[in-house]
């Protein structure tokens, strides 16, 4: 006895039944309008319920108008679904053709008004888009080896022949087109299998030698065979030229589709649709004349979908010709992705190149970019990187630039003590030292450059040397003259061993402006690659804590590989230095140096480190600063929460993250509950 959990099963849980009584197929996120009352709004919608496991009908608008697959139909023929029943399962297989639940029996006979579906202009007009409605009926029969070696031939088993609702038939019977009855069987030499759709089948006489396909039932508007069967998403869709074809290739481990022929004309409509939900659609047909000519005519017809054309390297001769057929070759699935490797290698011919100058060479390893300025050893500047230098207002940050162009002047390592606590590498070549500044006026910045050759010891500008005064020309204008003068100081001295800008937000009109903060970083962080130098970007802000402010900060703090930020000290005659990022290894593991101004040398000096104390005092407070801001808005983080938190604000790996913890434990800036979790500490509440 047929039962609905039968029906539910072979109806993706009654979602074909709503789609073939409502006339269209369902969208699950998009209401439509009720078929039962004149709704003047679309307030219904298809639903699933994961209680029952099937699909369900609601109406917003009258919600007596609810239920399942079941109660639709009853309620659309006007039958009582308690004692129909019966009736309403019967409504239900012949319409949409479930004759399978029958198993070898013959079913019910099919018998329908006329309908003639609307003609569709093409090239050549669908065979399912003129084609009348036709009774039919026929007699399923159970696959016997025999008929399975027929598919097994194309690696298709019978798994995948029932997924797809293909039939083997014992007979079929139906009328021709001119209204007479005809009878067709199967038999071992000349088998006979039906594709059993909602409402209708084709039948599929492969060894016919006259007629091989028939159709019977109502065809749909636009016959599409795999539809039901593809995934919601997925990397690759294949569009082929038959049923076989998308078997094979599902077989095989692929999803496919086919409209009813090559020639069918494909529904933008429907490629729209799954464009969404693929990366690639492949037309894959015939590889004899046929199949080319139409494979570059939809090809063309689709151009705007971007729908890719492969070609099969099959003689194009009645036994070699389809996929199927390739595979029948002793191809298999690693044959068909070489082929697509091959196709996507072609359509992607340009970004290849691109690829194998940026892909890392493991036995040609790059040269070590070189350190150009660095405190105890800790590179912080190096070449093809970004090093930022952030400060107030009167902190004394054009005087500690000076220091680092000071000591990029010289032929030899001038000593820390020169460089305000700085290792800065010798320029021995005499390559491009550059200054451009865009924030002081001119006889400030020729004051500034006189001392730094006095820190130099030198008499004169060497002349490698450039520093020049922007602050007089347009934004746009600045950035032409940084780009287009590196790339001439670069020539003309073989090089360029520093650049400094002095004011880098002044080359964008906010340094809140996110779309330019992104540009200007990306394009000095290129032109610091392009000439294999160090670029050291000054950003005349106070940052907040170890962070940097505005969007044009966040850009830095993700791509400079050092940032130093300059602050008063304690002691108002101090200028405190400290580190805010560094790229291996934690910012507040690196010491904090002093500098002050020195009346008798008439300069900013060097006055050593900070103590231990206030070292560990430092990275103490930054800890419970990161800390409040993890807890804001939760109470509890497990450990590897915490890690993570610590990586995204510090800017840190995840060794030195585990490695806070601890110490924050040590300190009591963390506490753990009973069940491992962390939270804030003793510090924390102080």
């Amino acid at each position: 006895m047929i039962d609905k959990e039968q029906i539910l099963l072979l109806t993706q849980g009654g979602l074909n039944v709503f789609s073939h009584f409502l006339g269209f197929e369902v969208n699950l996120h998009r209401n439509f309008r009720s078929p039962f009352y004149d709704d003047m709004r679309a307030s219904c919608h298809i639903f699933y319920d994961r209680k029952s496991s099937s699909y369900k009908f609601y109406d917003h608008g009258d919600t007596t108008y609810s239920g399942d697959c079941f109660w639709f139909v009853a309620t659309m023929r006007g039958l009582n679904l308690k004692t129909d029943f019966p009736e309403v399962l019967k409504v239900i297989i012949q319409e949409l053709g479930l004759y399978s639940l029958y198993g070898g029996e013959e079913y019910y006979r099919h018998a329908a008004p006329t309908y003639k579906s609307p003609v569709i202009s093409g090239p050549k007009t669908d065979i399912t888009k003129n084609t009348e409605e036709r009774s039919y009926s026929f007699e399923i029969q159970p696959f016997d080896d025999g008929l399975l070696n027929y598919w097994g031939h194309y690696g298709i088993h019978e798994d995948t022949l029932r997924r797809f609702r293909v039939r083997s038939l014992k007979r079929y019977e139906s009328v021709s087109a001119e209204g007479k009855k005809f009878e067709l069987y199967g038999s071992p030499t000349e088998p006979m299998f039906a594709y059993i759709g909602n409402g209708y089948v084709k039948i599929y006489r492969p060894h016919s030698p006259k007629i091989r396909f028939l159709y019977g039932g109502r065809m749909p508007a636009t016959y599409c065979f795999g539809m039901e069967q593809i995934p919601a998403k997925g990397d690759m869709l294949f569009i082929t030229g038959g049923e076989k074809d998308v078997l094979s290739l599902y077989a095989h481990g692929f999803n496919a589709i086919c409209f009813n022929s090559e020639t069918a004309q494909i529904p933008t409509s429907i490629i729209e649709s799954l464009q969404l939900r693929f990366r690639h659609i492949i037309l894959l047909y015939d590889a004899d004349e046929t199949g080319v000519r139409e494979s570059h005519r939809q090809a063309e017809h689709l151009a705007e979908y971007k729908v890719l054309n492969l070609s099969l390297p099959l003689s194009g001769t009645k036994s070699e010709k389809d996929i199927s057929d390739f595979f029948v070759l002793g191809n298999g699935a690693k044959e068909l992705k070489e082929l697509l490797a091959k196709m996507f290698s072609d359509l992607y011919s340009q970004t290849m190149m691109m690829l194998r100058s940026c892909e890392i060479d493991y036995e040609n390893p790059p040269d070590i970019s070189k350190s150009v300025v660095a405190v105890n050893g800790v590179p912080l500047g190096t070449q093809d990187n970004l090093f930022c230098i952030t400060g107030g207002e009167g902190t004394g940050k054009s005087n500690y630039v000076g220091a680092i162009l000071a000591g990029a002047l010289g032929e030899k390592r001038l000593p820390i003590e020169k460089t305000l606590g700085l290792e800065i590498t010798a320029n021995p070549k005499g390559l491009a030292v550059l200054h451009y500044d865009t924030e002081q006026s001119e006889a400030q910045l020729h004051k500034n450059l006189g001392k730094t050759l006095r820190r130099a010891s030198l008499t004169a500008v060497p002349e490698f040397c450039h520093s020049l005064y922007l602050a007089s020309l347009s934004r746009k204008d600045r950035l032409k003259l940084i780009r287009e003068s590196m790339d001439l100081f670069h020539h003309r001295h073989g090089g360029i061993h520093l650049v400094v800008i002095d004011g880098i937000a002044d080359l964008i009109r906010s340094a809140n402006d996110e779309t330019e903060s992104i540009a200007i970083v990306d394009e000095l962080y290129r032109l610091a690659g392009i000439y294999n130098t160090c670029i050291i970007c000054v950003l005349h802000f106070v940052p907040n804590g170890i962070k940097l402010r505005g969007h044009i900060g966040s850009e830095l703090q993700r791509k400079a590989a050092g940032i130093l930020s300059i602050e008063k000290d304690d002691n108002p005659e101090y200028s405190v230095v400290k580190a805010l990022k560094v790229r291996d290894g934690s910012p507040l593991d690196v010491p904090m140096m002093l500098f002050g101004w020195d009346k008798a040398e008439d300069m900013h000096v060097y006055r050593g480190e900070k103590s231990k104390e206030d070292k560990e005092k430092r990275k103490t407070d930054e800890l419970i600063g990161v800390v409040r801001e993890a807890f804001r808005k939760t109470l509890k983080l497990t450990y590897q929460e915490l890690c993570e938190v610590l990586m995204c604000e510090m800017e840190i790996k995840d060794r030195t993250a585990k490695k806070y913890i601890a110490y924050m434990k040590e300190q009591r800036i963390l506490a753990q509950d009973a069940n491992g979790n962390y939270q804030k500490g003793e510090l924390c509440h102080t």
